[in-house]
């Protein structure tokens, strides 16, 4: 937390550098033209979810509502600076979310710094609240990270995308380090490579791969820094309800890959990710190995087609009065026998109805049927039915 505030606090005083000078500007009108404007913009969303669950423990999904995110912040820009503040509020905390200050070179080359997610495959082109699964792939959820603070550099070329950054652990956003607990802070790096021959508008051809190296993570209480843990839900923000675990200790450094493809023709679009995890280990512990991928189908029932984001790498949010059927599948195990770690197997389902009401609020209804085994709690499986209303601004 206090590597954030010093963050906010950077943030805050680079503001008025990115404003104009009101002096300047008075005693020459010129520089008014010549200058750019300063601009500020509120930005929030609401998202509020219904749902109805079927399973074997039901005790554990009780159907019913929520406000699963609350989000108030501003977004700034000056020239070829821009800022963003975000702050949620969610099951009853109050946090950060994006703090961040980028800087655009040109169209191609763009720096970015703060606490952020960094790009690593598809899923990197959306927030959270914008997957056209409504909740994302539970294999992404798993293997990529949350906001890291750190340093992200992107080259945003024509038929090449590529991103490199330099990043911390995600806990250093949560916790207080005392002096001497810097030097074990984990970091990481990482890497996002995209060729796309062809990405206007119904037309997209796109194959990519990412990869990236990081150090153990805050684990345990005293803190023992030496783990990294895989976790994920079942696929709902009204229950929060343990799906997959696994706590790999003993741990020296972790590696993971991801290739991607994206294809998509007019209103029809396939996108689909594939991961795997080595996390090389101490003491004459066997490496651990971890995997899992999902192939998602999309289909405009309304509308013109899909279009492309350039600078997210990925098809951008579909116009107002879309209508839109996301079909989705998704395998991920955390269980490696030779590691002696059993954090379970999961195969989801899901089939999505998104209608973009306008540019405003989205309108999404949702069905997944959930399967877990191997692992500890027992083998359950869950139907959910899911409705939402989001408003984002």
């Amino acid at each position: 937390m206090r590597t954030s505030i010093i963050l906010a606090a950077a943030i805050a005083a680079a503001l008025p550098a990115m404003a104009q000078n009101p002096e300047t500007l008075q005693a020459d009108p010129q520089a008014a033209t010549d200058k750019p404007k300063f601009e500020i913009k509120p930005t929030g969303r609401i998202l509020m979810d219904a749902g109805a669950f079927i399973s074997p423990d039901k005790d554990l999904f009780k159907d019913g509502f929520a406000i699963p995110d609350v989000r108030l912040g501003a977004k700034m820009k000056y020239g070829k600076w821009d800022a963003k503040i975000d702050v949620g509020f969610a099951y009853g905390k109050v946090g950060l979310k994006d703090l961040s200050i980028g800087y655009t070179f040109n169209e191609q080359n763009i720096l970015k710094v703060g606490s952020f997610i960094h790009q690593f495959g598809l899923q990197s082109a959306t927030s959270s609240s914008m997957k056209p699964t409504m909740e994302e792939p539970i294999s992404n959820s798993v293997f990529n990270d949350a906001r890291q603070i750190g340093v992200q550099y992107e080259y945003n070329g024509d038929k090449f995308l590529a991103t490199a950054s330099f990043h911390v652990e995600p806990s250093a956003t949560n916790y207080i380090l005392r002096p001497t607990q810097f030097t074990q802070e984990g970091y990481g790096v990482r890497s996002r490579l995209v060729y796309r021959p062809f990405h206007e508008a119904g037309k997209m051809v796109q194959v990519g791969i990412s990869g990236a190296f990081g150090t153990p993570q805050r684990y345990g209480d005293p803190d023992t820094h030496n783990a990294f843990q895989f976790a994920a839900n079942f696929p709902s923000r009204i229950q929060q309800i343990s799906a997959l675990k696994a706590d790999v200790t003993d741990a020296k450094n972790l590696f993971k890959l991801s290739p991607e493809l994206l294809l998509s023709y007019q209103r029809l679009a396939l996108e689909s990710q594939y991961f795997w995890v080595n996390v090389n280990r101490r003491n004459g512990l066997s490496a651990y190995n971890a995997q899992g991928a999902y192939v998602t189908l999309r289909g405009m029932l309304l509308g013109n087609g899909y279009t492309y984001d350039s600078v997210g790498g990925g098809i951008a949010t579909p116009a107002p009065k879309t209508l839109e059927l996301v079909l989705n599948y998704n395998y991920t195990s955390l269980t490696d026998a030779s590691a002696g770690i059993y954090g379970g197997r999961l195969n989801d389902f899901s089939a999505t109805l998104n209608y973009q009401i306008n540019k405003y609020m989205i309108a999404r209804l949702h069905y997944s049927y959930t399967h877990t085994w191997d692992g500890s709690p027992n083998p359950t499986s869950l139907s959910a039915i899911m409705a939402r209303l989001q408003v984002i601004f």
